[in-house]
């Protein structure tokens, strides 16, 4: 199945939501769920991924056999009336030797004068061997009055020899979130974590990450990369925890601007003799040298400014 997403009835704005959080110009052609303002709006599942709606409350659950390979998940959603709220909870179940990409991400369009806002509530079941990619990206629009919010929370267990690598991006119009991600990690068990956060204006982000690794020679790097501009605010918490023989390291770089404040508060505890854990925060602001070389190139400072913070992002 390969349906446009004019077929979905969708105007142009969820178009747009729908093609800056999970990167489709069309409905790809395996398993996906695509929510649109407290509803599903398309679905398709394969012979290897199943996708069921839940009947305790509002969410779904997305069950992968054993031995899946190179396929993908897309479950985004897409908010564009003003005043909806929502708490959807999601579980994974990854079957063993699996590999897969799973994207997902929320964009929301808040043209009015009240407050739209999205909790996600996350789970993985990560089997034993098996490897997963995720993808979670936020976006905000919209010329109203009113505030886009938005509280990811992921929580993941990861059995013997598993692996995720999980990348979440918000780089526009949130002005508010707070994002919660806590992995439990088995023998031989790996995840990779990287976040890239921008905030403007008033708006304010907090981040938390919690790894506890158990499982003997598993491992956990969390990289975060963040910028602040105007009069923004972010907070940003990480605790890696190594309860066996595991090697840990969690890193956050930071680019502050304007009137903005960033606190990072790094914590590490080893709880086995040989756990090898290290942590590193730096936070900045741009150096007026590197301004000043992309000016002699012949931009503006404006422009050198931007693609600094690109690069920086990207």
């Amino acid at each position: 199945m390969n349906t446009k997403a004019e077929d979905l009835s969708m105007d142009q704005i969820q178009k747009t939501l729908l093609e800056q959080i999970a990167g489709l110009h069309e409905v790809p052609s395996g398993a996906y769920n695509i929510r649109s303002n407290g509803a599903s709006a398309a679905r398709n599942t394969t012979a290897n991924i199943d996708i069921v709606t839940k009947t305790d409350k509002q969410g779904i659950d997305i069950i992968i056999k054993p031995n899946t390979k190179h396929e993908s998940v897309h479950i985004p959603v897409i908010i564009s009336e003003s005043g909806l709220t929502e708490a959807v909870y999601n579980d994974f179940y990854i079957g063993e030797n699996s590999d897969v990409v799973i994207v997902a991400g929320c964009g929301i369009h808040n043209g009015g004068d009240k407050l739209s806002k999205h909790d996600g509530i996350h789970s993985f079941h990560i089997g034993k061997g098996a490897k997963v990619k995720y993808v979670e990206k936020h976006y905000g629009s919209g010329d109203g009055n009113g505030e886009r919010i938005m509280n990811p929370q992921t929580i993941v267990d990861i059995d013997e020899g598993g692996f995720l690598e999980m990348e979440t991006v918000q780089i526009k119009g949130i002005d508010s979130t707070d994002r919660s991600t806590k992995a439990t990690l088995a023998k031989d068990a790996k995840i990779i974590i990287t976040e890239k956060i921008m905030t403007h204006g008033n708006q304010y982000a907090r981040t938390y990450f919690e790894v506890d690794m158990n499982g003997e020679n598993s491992s956990a790097n969390v990289i975060s990369r963040s910028v602040a501009k105007d009069n923004s605010k972010q907070i940003f918490l990480s605790k890696i925890n190594g309860n066996n023989k595991c090697s840990g390291h969690s890193e956050c770089d930071a680019i502050i601007m304007d009137n903005a404040v960033i606190s990072a508060v790094p914590e590490i505890t080893a709880n086995d003799l040989d756990a090898a854990l290290i942590h590193e925060a730096a936070i900045g602001k741009i150096a007026g040298e590197q301004i000043t070389k992309l000016m002699t190139l012949g931009l503006t400072a404006q422009q050198a400014e931007e693609q600094i913070v690109n690069g920086f992002l990207k």
